[in-house]
């Protein structure tokens, strides 16, 4: 196969400065391209040479690990190797203590945990590449969001996802997720809160009350019609079971840092093939981690290794009828946390699935085969070829030929300056390519010591509690210790919406027109159960709450 835009030359050449040892009997041009990967740093290898539709194992491909938090793209069509890719690459940096995170959308990932099966295949696949391939598991922690599939459920609170996240979830416009916002404003600066969806109904519905219309007097206020958006939007989101993805206990990303007792990296595996059909949600939910994370970390600069790699799987359902204010924090994030020593990779089919003003921030880049059986897909294979740099390449030809296995490649050199485009025959994954038993994938999960500090969600007293407390006398629920569930706006206000208050029932002994005129919201906020939980430890109530990138609430480690 011939994958050049003109014939090279065919006899031996001096050897490039850094060059491994049998690389004079290479081609010229090939020469060139090897001497472009040969780091004296610390690097993860990729794989070998492809030229002239031969493999060339003394030409390594590599990419320098202090490279590797200037974030990357792995891409390609269905079926072309792109999950191993990413596997291969978690495992080189496990190897190196650097811990990495990985979305498992389709459920073949947890097999990082154990050593794969040698066989004559395997054999000779690293035969080819010059691979030392022994058969390896990597220490893994197994995650799963709300606690649905196998995994140490991952859950967030109300409050700290935000209101542009939500937003994205709950398909809101621009000007429903504006009032959203003001919601969340209004939450934070009066120490409600928002720790599940019961809780914001519970708010929404008081700021449409008789009542609360006057609280948002001076900012806006919130219109009837779009409170009852939202209020459906939360009722249909809640009735597709996905309730479960918000509350606490929280789940803190610092134990995404984590290295195993012998050195190497923790992967965090987030299994989301029980979600994969609910594609907005899981997406939205991995760009709340990398947010939280880039809240926490503290600036590092430069660094030899990153503190943590992030491998955002199915990455173009993130950009997916996205607002331009998610598109901006994207944007934003991807920009500002390499500072943080967080590298990020989007795995994805084609370039064209990142929006241009993230593409430009992914410097490490793996291209597999694409497919050009339609016009939408020549179209995409040209604009795909438009990203790379110039090389001898015909990467037209070279992009639609490519076997499983074998990929494009070009990263940033340690100077952070591109290297030249290779064709690249990548090597194998040490551990198992496919996904554990479910037995011991149970085993692994339930022996987490994150298990017991995340597996039984809590329910605690919130912004619902807060506003119904005022209301008179205990209710059932309070008697018997039974959960109520969440209540629509008129259960919450009265019947005819109009606000049903506590004025004049059980309140301290006094007159006056303030005191008669005190809303739900200001009795809340006196009342002593709430100071109460005000000094509680790790609580936000009681203080404003500091919102960054998307809306998220910065938390206390």
């Amino acid at each position: 196969m011939s994958d050049r835009k003109s014939t090279p030359g065919t006899g031996a050449a001096p050897p490039a400065p850094g060059t491994r040892t049998g690389a004079p009997a290479l081609p010229r041009e090939a020469l060139e391209i090897a001497a472009g990967y040969a780091f004296p740093g610390s690097a993860l290898d990729l794989g070998a040479l492809l030229w002239d539709g031969a493999c060339l194992p003394d030409a390594q491909i590599r990419v320098p690990l202090s490279m590797l938090n200037r974030h990357g793209l792995v891409a390609g069509a269905t079926g072309t190797g792109k999950t191993k890719t990413l596997q291969l690459i978690a495992e080189q940096l496990s190897a190196q203590g650097v811990p990495v995170f990985l979305a498992d959308v389709k459920g073949d990932l947890s097999g990082i945990a154990a050593p794969g099966p040698e066989n004559d295949k395997v054999r000779s696949s690293a035969a080819e590449v010059h691979q030392r391939w022994t058969g390896t598991g990597f220490p893994a922690e197994f995650l799963a969001l709300g606690g649905i599939g196998h995994g140490v459920p991952v859950r967030a609170t109300i409050t700290s996802f935000g209101p542009v996240l939500l937003s994205k979830v709950l398909q809101l416009n621009q000007t429903q997720e504006q009032s959203l916002g003001l919601v969340f404003h209004y939450a934070d600066s009066k120490g409600l809160e928002l720790v599940d969806l019961k809780d914001l109904r519970a708010v929404v519905a008081f700021l449409t009350s008789d009542e609360g219309k006057a609280e948002l007097k001076n900012i806006g206020g919130l219109s009837t019609a779009t409170a009852g958006v939202i209020l459906r939007s939360l009722t249909a989101f809640e009735a597709e079971g996905m309730g479960d993805f918000f509350g606490e206990p929280e789940f803190d990303t610092a134990e995404l840092l984590r290295t195993a007792p012998d050195g190497r990296g923790l992967v965090s595996v987030l299994e989301l093939s029980a979600v994969q059909d609910r594609p907005r949600l899981f997406s939205t939910f991995l760009m709340w981690l990398l947010a939280d994370l880039f809240h926490d970390l503290p600036e590092v600069g430069d660094v030899d290794r990153p503190r943590l790699v992030f491998f955002f799987d199915e990455a173009h359902l993130l950009f997916d009828e996205a607002s331009k204010a998610f598109l901006d924090a994207i944007t934003r994030t991807v920009r500002l946390i390499r500072s943080k020593g967080v590298g990020v990779f989007f795995v994805t089919q084609t370039p064209k699935d990142v929006p241009a003003e993230v593409l430009g921030q992914l410097g490490n880049r793996v291209q597999h085969a694409l497919r050009a059986f339609t016009p939408d897909d020549q179209k995409a294979l040209r604009a795909t070829v438009k990203t790379f740099p110039d090389s001898p390449y015909d990467l037209e030809e070279l992009l639609t030929g490519l076997g499983t296995g074998e990929a494009v490649v070009t990263v940033l050199s340690e100077k952070g300056a591109p290297t030249p485009v290779a064709a690249t025959r990548l090597r194998a994954p040490e551990s198992l390519m496919g996904p554990l038993g479910e037995e011991e994938l149970d085993r692994a999960v339930t022996g987490s010591a994150l298990y017991e500090r995340y597996a039984q969600a809590v329910d605690r007293e919130s912004a619902y509690e807060r506003l119904q407390e005022p209301r008179g006398g205990k209710g059932p629920d309070e008697i018997t210790g039974e959960r109520r569930p969440g209540k629509g706006p008129d259960e919450i206000t009265g019947a005819g919406g109009r606000g049903t208050s506590s004025r004049g029932k059980g309140k301290a002994k006094g007159t006056g027109k303030a005191e008669k005129d005190e809303s739900v919201v200001e009795q809340v906020v006196g009342s002593g159960m709430f100071k109460s939980l005000a000094r509680s430890v790790g609580t936000q109530i009681g203080r404003e709450i500091t919102r960054s990138l998307f809306g998220t609430a910065r938390r206390r480690r």
